[in-house]
């Protein structure tokens, strides 16, 4: 048996189909999320072959109606694809493209308790991405670029436009763009690592989502953190694959 998990993002989705036997990855797939996200959807999902499927993400109830496909909370997602991937897991930091999310775990895959900004996209995906693109970085080299930075900076503002002007202002200043950088990270691995140790910063500790591919910021947040956190193979997957770890054991 085949078990499929669907993760339908405000900024992408994601399919993780899963081989009923060893539990191992068939196939994975990502895709940006547009204003047709049913249509995407379906297109996606109509060239995979699985047999039970399960929703999750900001789209999910979307897809419980416009598919019939049952579904399961972000944080349920998480926390099992978290266990799966580290078992043991006590924590997940998670920074998506919109929201931020820290989960308690229990040790064996349930979620204890969680935080969640979902209200405003300080300090997520998008945040980075619009500060990347005022800096003249794309997305891959920012945090590369963020490590050569030397600590003299500091950003005051979390709100997306404000700190987009503040960041232009202090290259207008002639400040080095690497200094700039590494001010903007700091302030985003603060913010998460704030929340994640408000829930818990009980060991071993997930980092997902796709911010979890940078480097300086995985080393800011363990710094916050007081110690290590495990990086996925394929961050901002995991939400999908424990999806589909549901859909295996359901």
């Amino acid at each position: 048996m085949r078990a499929a998990g669907l993760d339908i993002g405000s900024r992408s989705i994601e399919l993780v189909i899963l081989d009923g036997e060893g539990r191992e990855t068939v196939a994975t797939e990502r895709i940006a999320t547009t204003p047709t996200v049913a249509e995407d959807c379906r297109r996606l999902v109509a060239t995979a072959s699985f047999d039970r499927l399960v929703v999750t993400g900001y789209g999910r109830a979307m897809a419980e109606v416009a598919f019939g496909y049952p579904s399961v909370t972000e944080i349920k997602a998480y926390a099992r694809g978290a266990e799966d991937v580290r078992p043991g897991c006590r924590s997940v930091l998670d920074i998506g493209g919109q929201d931020t999310k820290a989960i308690a775990l229990d040790g064996t895959g349930r979620a204890l308790r969680f935080e969640m900004n979902d209200r405003c996209a300080a300090g997520a995906g998008r945040f980075l991405e619009m500060m990347a693109s005022a800096l003249d970085y794309d997305i891959a080299s920012f945090g590369a670029g963020a490590v050569r930075g030397d600590g003299s900076v500091k950003i005051n503002s979390m709100c997306a436009v404000f700190a987009e002007s503040e960041v232009v202002g202090l290259l207008t200043r002639g400040l080095r763009r690497e200094d700039i950088a590494l001010a903007v990270h700091q302030v985003v691995a603060s913010r998460a690592a704030a929340m994640l140790i408000r829930v818990s910063r009980e060991a071993p500790i997930v980092f997902a989502g796709g911010a979890a591919r940078n480097p300086c910021l995985v080393a800011l947040v363990e710094q916050a953190v007081g110690g290590p956190v495990f990086v996925p193979k394929d961050p901002e997957m995991l939400g999908a694959r424990g999806a589909a770890l549901i859909a295996l054991e359901g």
